[in-house]
This record gives C-alpha cells, structure tokens and sequence, in this order.
C-alpha cells in the first residue's frame, strides 16, 4: 500500500506501527520523525498548503488527514479525485485507541495497533495526582491557550490538572489576557515549544501583567510541545511525561 501523512504526529505514528518506509511516498515539511523513516520521503506540500498535483502523482492508495490541522476543501479535492482518505478527528486521549485500531486495520498492522491502544488505555486508567490549575500556552501574538475541550487541554486533565476553560462558546483556542488568568485563578502556564516556541522570558513577561493587578504571580515551566500537542502512538509519551511532572509538581507544593 502506497501511503501518504499530512499529519506529522501521524506519520510517526505510522512508523511506530510498523509501516515499512518504502509504503510512505509522500509528506509534510514537519514531517521530521523519526528522521530514518522520512528522510528519503518527498515532501508533498504543507499541512495547510497541500500540493494536489504532486499528490495524484505519487500514487498514493490512502492519504491521512486530520480534521483540524488540514483544510476542508482539499480533503473534498481528494474525494473528488477518488484517493482513499482516512481523517483524525480525535480531541481527547480517550479516542486515540480507537483510532490507532482503525490505522491498524487499514494498513495490515493490527498486532502493533492493538499493542499500543492497549498501553495507552492503561494510562488513561491509571489514578492521577491532582494537581494545579494551569494554562497550557501555544502562541504570543495575539497570547492563545488551549482549553479542555481540545486535545491538549484534555491530555493535561487525563494527568491530574485542571485547564479552565475561559471561553466556554469559543473555538477551543482562547486569547488569553492577564486579567483571564487572574480571574480563573491559574496558579501556572505550561510554556509550549510549538506552535510557537516559548521563551522563559516571554512567560515571566505574562506573569509580570498579573501580578502587576494585585494576584498572585504564576509559575511557568517551559514543556515539550510534541509531547503535549501529538495525536497518536506520541499519546503514550504525553501522558507519562505530564503525569509525572503533575505528581512533581505536587509533591513540590507538600
């Protein structure tokens, strides 16, 4: 089967379940991991700017999507085309298993599918520490978080933190203020490394403005946007990197 992934998390999902690498002929520019099985891969355009034409020339049997990293319109081009599309729509660690499975069964690769939706039902049913209430924090300009409702948010709730969610009629995606995060009590923003990467000084510079109106000044921890933000086989690893920095963190406060 000649495959292509526009989801870079899900491409290492693909290797990590075994896919032989002469299957993949085709992918993003962030498509980087792990490096042995991309390297050779040609890149087919972006997450958000697909290349129709140099798709239909691969070949492919089955194009992999996600619902909200790549666009409507061009997963309605490949229909059209009559490419066989499989699309993500997971928003909660819960779903990842099951999805997993469906890869799994689609590629001839249900033992390693199986394998790994059962670690991660395992975690997931793993008690958690509970622990505080933080903001994880994915752009600058304009400042954004994720909520609860969005896989990110869900992923830290799964380890034992609570994420509010200050705009319950939103996309999921808030733009945060300092005054929000006084208002919802945050005692801490996790820092990610992607999309936007970070600095400590661009977090203390958030804290600055909150405690500038007389609340208490958050901690911040810079963290690894991978493992915070990747849907797939990348689950496991995100909710064994959170849990335990939840149980630190935690144990830090005793």
């Amino acid at each position: 089967m000649r495959v292509i992934s526009l989801v870079p998390s899900l491409t290492l999902t693909l290797a990590e379940l075994g896919l032989d690498k002469s299957q993949l002929v085709g992918r993003t520019p962030w498509c980087i991991h792990p490096d042995s099985f991309v390297q050779d891969v040609p890149v087919v355009g972006g997450t958000k700017t697909p290349n129709l034409n140099k798709i239909r020339n691969a070949q492919p049997d089955l194009v992999i999507l996600d619902r909200e990293e790549n666009p409507k319109e061009f997963y309605e081009a490949l229909i059209k085309s009559g490419i066989e599309v499989y699309v993500s729509t997971v928003e909660h660690p819960s779903e990842v298993p099951e999805m997993l499975l469906e890869l799994g069964q689609l590629l001839d690769l249900a033992p390693k599918a199986k394998e790994l939706a059962d670690a991660i039902n395992a975690e997931l049913a793993t008690t958690s520490e509970t622990g505080p209430t933080v903001l994880p924090m994915i752009w600058h300009d304009p400042l954004m978080a994720v909520s609860p409702t969005k896989y990110a948010g869900a992923l830290l709730e799964c380890c034992g933190f609570n994420v509010p969610d200050i705009e319950p009629e939103g996309n999921g995606y808030p733009v945060v203020t300092p005054q929000a995060i006084q208002l919802h009590d945050v005692e801490g923003l996790l820092l990610s490394s992607e999309p936007h990467e970070f600095s400590k000084q661009e977090g203390e510079s958030i804290c600055d403005a909150v405690e500038a109106l007389g609340g208490p000044r958050p901690w911040t921890r810079c963290v690894d946007g991978e493992a915070l933000t990747w849907v797939g086989s990348h689950t496991l690893t995100g909710l064994r990197t959170f849990s335990a920095l939840c149980k630190d963190l935690k144990t830090a406060d005793e």
